[in-house]
């Protein structure tokens, strides 16, 4: 079999609680990727922290990316790495993504990158957390973007043949923010690191066990606010008994530039955040809200401790105004509300549906099953 190298992109954040979370749970989950990397045979292993960080943390070779202090830019990187260590068939993981990937899946990729000429798999073509390149090399001769969420759009823009992996936890799951590692902690889920990293404490929080409840009734609604995958939300609808709804926006805010506003975002703005949630009451018994597209505009983000303090609820911690007092309406209301980013109505979409019925035994699916034909007959 050629050589198949694996890069593994992992960015520190600061120290506040939450990106502590965050830092901790991905180092946990790269260091159990890194071995199932290394079990399926893929070599070189390399991670490319965005820094320096300490000597052993991943048990693998470490990468400083070029420019110094300049701002981190995800293409330049990858080409530089690409050029330095000489490869061609190669897989790319964010930190955060690949988790939950079993030693098959991981295996498939490879096998991917081997038998493939001019072509890229991705876990996400919209919004890139992790991918296999059956040609490395071509990567040089394209403009790569400063972050990997748009890398699809680059590719098929340069006619390279672009392909999606099947939606599911392990290809969808991302350690993006703290509701990502709270939600993962209810599950039982992810590789041997990243589950012994879990074990490590107690992962308290006011609203979730409550919104996860509510899935399994059959007479309680439940509400999804944000990036909203059809398909991911047409799963999620079929694994719970409640009903859904969803309120869909900003998908691609990350991938592609737009001009338009989204609607949620300019209501709340112009009627303030506290009707927003009164709203919320009366439409549903729980809600799950992707915050980033609502409270945001495009790249105009807060800091990641203030967007991981207001998922976590921590007022005292939110400098940003408009967030805290979004934060702190949600706190007050009345149905469980359960904050978050994108991995949260996505890869967390199919990880709700798993835990809400831990330790329940009760009919699971509001929906009957489908009807098989002839075969179903008395």
């Amino acid at each position: 079999m050629r050589r198949v190298a694996a890069l593994v992109f992992h960015a520190p954040v600061g120290g506040s609680a939450g990106e502590r979370v965050v830092e901790e749970a991905r180092r946990a989950s790269t260091r159990g990727l890194c071995a199932g990397l290394r079990r399926c045979g893929a070599d070189p292993i390399v991670v490319a922290p965005s820094e320096v960080v300490r000597t052993g943390i991943f048990d693998v070779e470490t990468r400083t990316p070029p420019g110094g202090k300049e701002a981190f830019h995800f293409g330049r990187t990858l080409q530089r790495l690409i050029v330095d260590l000489d490869l061609d068939r190669l897989l790319y993981f964010g930190s955060g993504s690949g988790g939950l990937l079993s030693d098959e899946e991981i295996h498939s990729l490879i096998e991917f990158a081997v038998a493939g000429s001019e072509s890229a798999v991705f876990n996400n073509f919209y919004s890139c957390d992790f991918a296999a390149f059956a040609n490395a090399k071509r990567l040089l001769e394209i403009p790569l973007p400063a972050a990997d969420n748009p890398l699809g759009f680059a590719l098929a823009d340069a006619g390279i043949r672009c392909l999606s992996m099947p939606r599911s936890a392990s290809t969808q799951f991302d350690i993006d923010t703290p509701s990502d590692v709270y939600l993962l902690a209810r599950t039982g889920r992810g590789n041997p690191e990243l589950r012994r990293f879990l074990e490590t404490r107690a992962w308290d929080h006011p609203s979730m066990d409550r919104a996860l409840a509510v899935l399994t009734e059959r007479s309680a609604s439940t509400i999804l606010v944000g990036r909203v995958n059809p398909t991911t939300w047409s799963h999620f609808e079929r694994e719970v008994a409640c009903r859904t709804s969803a309120l869909v926006e900003g998908r691609g805010m990350r991938a592609s530039a737009t001009r338009h506003v989204p609607w949620i975002r300019q209501t709340i703005l112009e009627d303030g955040a506290e009707q927003f949630f009164r709203r919320l009451e009366d439409a549903a018994d729980a809600a799950w809200i992707d915050t980033r597209p609502l409270l945001s505009s495009g790249d105009d983000l807060p800091s990641a401790s203030a967007r991981f303090a207001s998922d976590l609820f921590l007022l005292d911690e939110i400098d940003d105004p408009t967030w805290r007092s979004f934060t702190e309406a949600a706190l007050r209301c009345r149905i469980p509300v359960v904050l978050g980013g994108h991995s949260l109505v996505s890869g967390g979409l199919y990880l709700a549906a798993e835990a809400c019925w831990k330790a329940r035994n009760v009919v699971r699916r509001l929906h009957p099953d489908p009807f098989g034909g002839e075969k179903e007959r008395p």
